[in-house]
């Protein structure tokens, strides 16, 4: 999801600087925004001197105090509360701007949890892109209860002006719009093949044919990453506390098995 959302900045026209936590990581980073850029030039949604032009819009980082100048800082860190937490802690001392939005890209955490955690809580917001970043027109607006109304029409200038994209506004609930929708769907999916009710073709095949569903639901739950998935149910559950939200046992089980779908090469279905 930082790849795509950095290529979607960049190739809007903003300059802008990417971190990863290792060296290792961010060349791997950079390799895949290279990647992604030349395949778009090669199928003719960009120019070839637009793409050369979005790469050098691109600096990459693995000091977070290099982003004290940045008017907005977007977090899209692994789903997990205390390290975001953590990240926007140290980006509320790194960040000098008086006026920065710190925006998190997270699909299931309270943005509240992470506005209290910087001294500047009225300028925190949700902003919530689909994968992949660069295709997905949709995005969704998280205003956190502490949010001032300047951060929010900022955010709204950024993402619907500059970067083109379709916004819908959410309050600040676990799971948002999309999820709160999709999640259960996903579940329902797992929990029927565990059950044995269908096999995964003839699961993903029913909502592909019968419903034109572009993607079967365990399909899409491998692309989206079974860790993610988990992670997403979980904190809704832990928020609602209804069981159509809690993670069936095969799905917690695939995680431990290190079986996440697409990026890890195997999930429902094989990628190897």
């Amino acid at each position: 999801m930082g790849a795509g959302i950095a290529e979607v900045c960049a190739r809007a026209g903003l300059e802008v600087m990417v971190a990863e936590t290792t060296g290792e990581a961010l060349e791997l980073g950079r390799t895949r925004l290279a990647n992604s850029i030349g395949k778009a030039a090669e199928r003719g949604k960009i120019s070839p001197e637009d793409a050369e032009a979005t790469l050098e819009r691109l600096t990459f980082t693995t000091d977070l105090g290099d982003f004290a100048d940045r008017d907005l800082v977007i977090e899209a860190v692994i789903e997990s509360e205390p390290v975001k937490i953590e990240i926007f802690q140290v980006l509320d001392q790194v960040v000098t701007r008086p006026d920065a939005i710190l925006a998190s890209n997270t699909s299931s955490i309270p943005l509240v949890k992470l506005a209290v955690a910087t001294s500047r809580p009225d300028q925190v917001i949700g902003i919530h892109f689909f994968n992949p970043a660069p295709v997905q027109q949709l995005v969704e607006l998280i205003p956190a209860l502490t949010t001032g109304e300047g951060t929010i029409k900022r955010a709204e200038a950024v993402v619907g002006g500059i970067l083109g994209k379709h916004t819908i506004r959410a309050q600040d609930r676990s799971g948002f719009v999309v999820n709160a929708l999709l999640i259960p769907y996903l579940l329902s999916a797992v929990r029927m093949f565990e059950s044995g009710i269908a096999g995964r073709e003839d699961i993903d095949n029913g909502m592909e044919l019968g419903c034109a569903h572009p993607m079967g639901p365990l399909k899409l739950a491998d692309l989206i990453g079974l860790d993610t998935v988990a992670s997403v149910a979980t904190s809704m559950y832990e928020e609602y506390k209804e069981p159509l939200y809690a993670a069936p046992p095969l799905l917690q089980r695939m995680v431990d098995a290190g079986r996440l779908g697409r990026k890890a090469g195997a999930g429902f279905y094989s990628y190897s």
